[in-house]
């Protein structure tokens, strides 16, 4: 079956296959081609490919190897990254990156457990970048071959359980092909993305409709199965925006743990008054105009953000001290790492419109 499987999958791919993505295009390295096969896969994590193209394209302008994606700085890769969101996926690229000049000669190692090991990077990221880039036998199971294999297999529960995870990548192991490794491994992926896609799968154009077991017993709609429904819950926050006479903005670097780490973004308390004293310590102010709410929508839960725009600010000496604190004048806020929600905010206010509701 599984040599049945991969046969149908390969000529479907020579005819309706995705063969001219930008991290497709081979430099003539290897090596060169790994690290743009790892970097479109990141990215692809949670993040359809039609917004991915554009950052990519961007990101390897901006630092075509490993090595220079080393040698950036952290405030540089994310100001790359900003807009694609999960930010922990650039961190850990960044981290990775380094381990590779540090360990490995500047380059991602062909053999799997070390490639495996490195930050970000789990089994099948590992597999894709080695059969893509080396034409290794590794199989893959990301959300997209997830879908087609409980489809094709009709494995039922939600493939995030362990059980029936390890189901499926036996599935994704049998039918992995001996040949032709790089264009299978894109080929299941295709297939996922374009044909057997959650809503309205266009199973008549399917390589694997006449045996696919959900297609044969009506369970398109039902495979796989939905993660368990729950309610996200709101948190609400206030926001500053401290801005001086030069129209410069305070902004404050997060943590290097929660939401946003690492990021810079705008000083944040939970109510009025704590807003107001936290203004005060960071500069002397007149007043504060409220400015329109909104929403951002995390995997777990939502965020109001309720800005308050305290203009003319002075800024208090201990500010230029503090290395978390910084004023960016508005021709640098491209420049640096922020959440997309913040990023907007501010170029709203600059443009003197309000902010509207984040999507």
């Amino acid at each position: 079956m599984s040599a049945t499987v991969a046969a149908r999958l390969l000529r479907w791919f020579d005819q309706h296959g995705r063969k001219d993505l930008p991290w497709q295009r081979r430099t003539g390295s290897a090596n060169a081609d790994a690290y743009r096969v790892w970097l479109s896969e990141v990215m692809l994590q949670q993040t359809q490919v039609g917004t991915v193209t554009g950052y990519f394209e961007r990101f390897v302008t901006a630092l075509p190897t490993l090595r220079d994606l080393a040698a950036a700085s952290e405030d540089r890769v994310f100001a790359l990254w900003s807009g694609l969101g999960y930010y922990r996926r650039a961190r850990f690229l960044h981290q990775a990156a380094q381990i590779c000049v540090a360990r490995h000669d500047g380059e991602l190692p062909t053999d799997f457990v070390a490639l495996s090991a490195l930050p970000g990077i789990g089994r099948s990221t590992a597999g894709a970048i080695l059969a893509q880039a080396w034409g290794q036998r590794w199989p893959i199971l990301d959300g997209n071959v997830k879908r087609v294999l409980a489809r094709y297999h009709g494995v039922p529960g939600y493939p995030g359980q362990s059980a029936v995870e390890r189901q499926l990548w036996q599935y994704a192991q049998a039918h992995t092909p001996a040949i032709r490794i790089t264009d299978y491994t894109q080929a299941i992926m295709d297939l996922g993305a374009t044909v057997c896609v959650r809503a309205q799968p266009r199973c008549a154009e399917c390589p694997l409709t006449s045996d696919c077991v959900a297609r044969r017993d009506h369970l398109t709609a039902q495979l796989p199965t939905r993660k368990p429904a729950r309610v996200n819950p709101t948190r609400a926050i206030f926001m500053l925006v401290l801005r001086d006479r030069q129209q410069r903005v305070l902004l404050e670097r997060r943590g290097t743990q929660g939401v946003w780490s690492g990021l810079w973004s705008l000083p944040e308390a939970s109510d009025v008054d704590s807003a107001w004293r936290l203004a005060q310590h960071h500069a002397q102010i007149d007043d504060a105009q409220a400015l329109d709410a909104f929403t951002h929508v995390f995997t777990h839960y939502r965020l109001h953000i309720e800005p308050l725009l305290f203009d003319h600010a002075s800024s208090h000496p201990g500010v230029a001290d503090n290395p978390h604190l910084h004023w960016y004048a508005a021709d640098e806020l491209r420049t640096i790492g922020m959440p997309a929600p913040v990023r907007r905010l501010l170029l709203q206010i600059n443009d003197k419109a309000s902010p509207s509701t984040a999507q």
